[in-house]
This record gives C-alpha cells, structure tokens and sequence, in this order.
C-alpha cells in the first residue's frame, strides 16, 4: 500500500530523529528477544537425542521412565542421574543461552542467597536463589505486554469517549465533563491497592482494574479535536449528503483526532509500565513469584547488602523507560504540523 505525502513526511521527521529512530530498534530488539525467553532463559534442554529420537522438553513433558528411569516423575534435566541416563545411551541435549528459569531455584550456590555475580549467575540470585537475569528477561516480558494490552484497550475506551462527547455536545458533553471530573479525583493509586487486596491479583484482574482509571487520558484531547471538526465545512456536507453519525465521526472527524492521540501512545504505555512496578513494589500487584521488575526492586530495598539487586532493576527499568521516552518525542515530533523536514 503506497503512502500519501503527508505519512511520508511524518515518517521521514519520525527517522530525522536519530535518538527516537534507534531507540524504536533497540526496544524493538529487547522485546522481541522477551518474547522468546523461553528459548533463551530455561531449565530444560532446548532439544535431546535420545536413543535415535529428538525430543523437546519445551513442548511436552517427559519422566525419568521416559529416559530409561526408576520413577514415574517429572524429569530433572540438571539432576546429574538423568543427565547420566541420557549420555549413557549416546544422547546428547543442546541447553538454553542461560539454564535457569525465572522460577528455578539454585541449591548449588556457594555461597547463602543472594549471592554475587558468577559464571554461572551472570548477575547474581535474589534472596530466593533465583537467577536475576532471568527474572530480569521474563519480568521485562510482562511488563511490555502488560502495558501494550492497557494502552490499546484504555486508547479505544478513551477515543470512543472523547468523541461522543465532542461530537454530540450539549448534554452529552456535559454529563460526560461532570463524571469524568468526578470520577479523576478518585485516589487511583489507593484504589488500585484496595481493589487488589479484596482478591487474589493476576494479570487480567490488575489489566481490569488499571483500564477503569487509564482510559480518561485521552478524551479530553479526542473531546477538542472533535468539538472543533463537528463544524467544518466538508462534516457538514457530509451530514447534508445524508450520512449517519456514526460514519461521519469514523471517516471524516476520527482521521484528525488520531494525530493527538498517537503522539500520547508511548506516554500511557510508560505510564502503565510504572504502575503496574509502583504495584509489585508495593506487593499488591502479580502473584507472589511472578517475573517483576517491581518485585525485584523490592528485593533490592530489602537486600542492601546485595548491591547488584538493586543496581539491576534501576538501569532495567531506566533503560526501558528512557527507549520509551524517546519513542514518545520522536512520535510527537513526527506529527506535529510545525516541523519542518
């Protein structure tokens, strides 16, 4: 699909800016890379040879009686029985990059969690003997997907919102305004941490709970662009040709409020991110061990005498949110009518 001159001009503004354009690959390589962690991070073997079979732990089960065993139990790839089971026969298993899943525990450190930095921990264990760069790669995972899924819902809600208010005015408008300044005075942070301590908190219940209070960031926005193109000449004519409500805020008034808000996009889904930390910090956000960056803040505040706890989760989440920051200004700038090429 060719693009019109106008999207040509913001992507060439959008690739001017060399510190947003780079960021976007970096963050784009760093989530991509989470998306497998699988493959990267895990306590099984990537792939075995056994007896003249390949077989993938990663897609089905297998048991020691798999392996030529004594029991009927889940095997253990790093128990050195099994290992010598499969290596006896003329197997062979091709590992993972590291061989430790977000929630696999170390009992072979050598010194009491958490321990420093080694060959095998390449940032250490936390105080539960789990490898930091583990948690580290499925926790960025989470938090991505997490704000990724909030942004699109609250950017939907939000737009659907923003434009039944500017659009129809009058009452309309105005109930909305009333519920809204109502409805923004709430305490969010707190409601957020009564709402999460009334049950056990997983990852759709916090998305629920988030997308009540998320999605307002956008109407007002969306509310102005469609209050000012509610009176232009072509809206209007379309609304004299016959054309219904609804297809005239889709195809003639939405196209100019989606300018304002994608260039807020990457500032909700920074906004989520934090959150969705600030909650785990506060231990009122996932389960308890779950992958989080926010849970592995909380372990540096406990840890101090682990400096490399808390080390790790500063420059995670300022690596992430500063890619995200300057995504933000590279979007806006590429909007923005102003700027010149």
């Amino acid at each position: 699909m060719a693009l019109s001159p106008i999207q040509k001009r913001r992507l060439q503004l959008f690739r001017r800016n060399r510190r947003g354009f780079w960021s976007l690959w970096i963050f784009l390589v760093l989530f991509g890379l989470s998306l497998v962690a699988e493959l990267i991070a895990n306590d099984k073997p990537l792939l075995i040879g056994f007896e003249g079979e390949l077989r993938s732990p990663l897609l089905a089960e297998y048991s020691e009686l798999d392996f030529n065993g004594e029991f009927d139990a889940p095997a253990d790839y790093k128990d050195p029985y099994i290992q010598d089971l499969i290596t006896e026969s003329g197997g062979w298993m091709i590992w993972p990059l590291i061989r430790f899943s977000y929630d696999t525990i170390n009992y072979e450190l050598p010194t009491p969690a958490p321990s420093p930095p080694s060959a095998e921990n390449w940032l250490g264990t936390d105080d539960q003997g789990r490898d930091v760069v583990a948690r580290v790669i499925y926790g960025f995972r989470i938090s991505v997907l997490f704000a990724l899924v909030l942004t699109l819902a609250s950017s939907v809600i939000g737009v659907m919102a923003g434009a039944v208010q500017g659009y129809y005015g009058g009452k309309t408008d105005l109930f909305f305004q009333r519920f809204i300044e109502i409805w923004s005075g709430l305490p969010v942070l707190f409601l957020l941490i009564i709402l999460a301590s009334l049950v056990e908190p997983n990852f759709w219940w916090l998305l629920g709970i988030m997308l009540l209070f998320s999605w307002m960031n956008l109407v007002d926005v969306v509310r102005a662009e469609f209050l000012r193109g509610r009176n232009l000449e072509y809206v209007r004519a379309a609304r004299a040709l016959g054309l219904d409500n609804a297809r005239i805020m889709y195809r003639h008034v939405l196209p100019n409020a989606m300018v304002a808000t994608l260039t807020f996009m990457p500032f909700i889904f920074n906004s989520g991110i934090v959150t969705l930390t600030a909650l785990d910090f506060l231990g009122f956000g996932l389960p308890p061990g779950s992958p989080s960056l926010g849970e592995l803040v909380a372990q540096g505040k406990e840890n101090l005498h682990a400096p490399w706890l808390g080390l790790t989760a500063f420059l995670s989440l300022s690596v992430m949110l500063t890619l995200l920051i300057f995504i933000g200004e590279a979007v806006r700038d590429a909007f923005d009518p102003r700027k010149a090429l």
